[in-house]
């Protein structure tokens, strides 16, 4: 992880990510996700992503990261079109496909309004691979694993085998004859990202790949991820194992409460945060003497005005409306009161 130190000179105003290197492959901007759930008068808006601004290049892994049901795999349904037909979608995502072999320039897509027969026959699979979170819900019951991934390969009509994606996966051979009821957790997850490489998409998103695994098998995926990127594929990591994000992501960005309170290289954001509850993240870890971040998060559908995190910050009182993103180089954060925390 390589990335210049953001300690000191944090400049101001909204703007985009800032980065160096390739042109992104997929560019979100004001991203917004709600849910209107339940009716009359008990009926309620749960807004599962808020103004969430993010890059993605090829080469690099960015880790996603924070509490449980803050809406990192909503944004990741967003970006394939997958969400509930009750889901209200606003802002842009626009995949700029790569040029692959003859094929003339393809133009860039904006995934938030492509119709379904775009999605489906273009982009998942073949431009963006999913794994899904459950992925065992995911692997049609009555078909082995072999199978689907032979269905898959022809589907995508590229050139590999379902042994070679399983091999990659860290799954063994005799896995292609098993059922999806027969596999553990660790192998639906790693089964649901053999399924993901079948089409070699430039953009992979892995919604918690790892779940369930021994740490060997956690550092032989998110080695295998860290690989793809490696190879030009741009990676996308949901993930609660922060050990893991320190040894092999690129970038991290870090959600909390549906928005996306800091972004930036890896290296700089864990050797100094600038937001609270990054800072509190890193240190619920066990080398930071596992102290966790007081409170809890808020209902996504009952968010508090101005800054979600204020009711569980260290300074609170310096707070007040809703904290615009701040930029200094590669790095974002949105907080009133933006600093080195440690």
């Amino acid at each position: 992880m390589t990335g210049r130190d953001g300690g000191a000179g944090i400049g101001t105003g909204a703007h985009p990510p800032v980065g160096g290197g390739p042109a992104p492959v997929l560019s979100i901007r004001g991203l917004d996700v709600a849910f209107r759930v339940g009716r009359g008068p008990r009926a309620r808006t749960v807004r599962a992503v808020t103004g969430a601004d993010l890059d993605l290049r090829p080469g690099r892994l960015t880790a996603l990261v924070g509490e449980s049901g803050c809406g990192k795999s909503v944004l990741t349904e967003a970006l394939t079109g997958l969400l509930p037909g009750t889901a209200a979608v606003r802002g842009s995502a626009v995949l700029a496909p790569p040029v692959r072999s003859a094929e003339r320039d393809p133009e860039p897509i904006e995934l938030t309004g492509a119709p379904e027969p775009v999605l489906r026959d273009r982009v998942r699979g073949r431009l963006i691979g999913l794994v899904p979170q459950s992925a065992a819900t995911h692997l049609t019951p009555t078909r082995t694993v072999g199978a689907q991934l032979r269905e898959t390969i022809a589907r995508l009509g590229t050139v590999t085998t379902a042994a070679e994606l399983l091999d990659r996966a860290a799954l063994t051979a005799h896995v292609r004859g098993l059922y999806p009821h027969e596999l553990s957790g660790g192998q639906a997850q790693r089964a649901g990202l053999a399924c993901a490489l079948a089409g070699d998409p430039p953009v992979l998103l892995a919604d918690e790949p790892t779940a369930g695994l021994d740490r060997p098998l956690v550092e032989h995926v998110t080695a295998l991820l860290a690989d793809l990127a490696g190879q030009g594929h741009a990676v996308l990591l949901i993930t609660h194992d922060l050990r893991a994000v320190r040894e092999v992501a690129d970038d991290v960005a870090v959600m909390y409460a549906s928005r996306l309170v800091e972004t930036g290289p890896a290296a700089c954001v864990f050797a100094g945060p600038w937001h609270p509850y990054t800072a509190g993240l890193f240190g619920a870890l066990p080398d930071a003497g596992f102290t966790p971040v007081p409170g809890h998060p808020p209902e996504l559908s009952a968010l508090p005005d101005g800054c979600p995190f204020a009711p569980r910050c260290a300074v609170p009182e310096s707070c007040s409306g809703d904290p615009a993103p701040v930029r200094h180089g590669e790095r974002t954060v949105s907080c009133h009161v933006p600093r080195r925390w440690r």
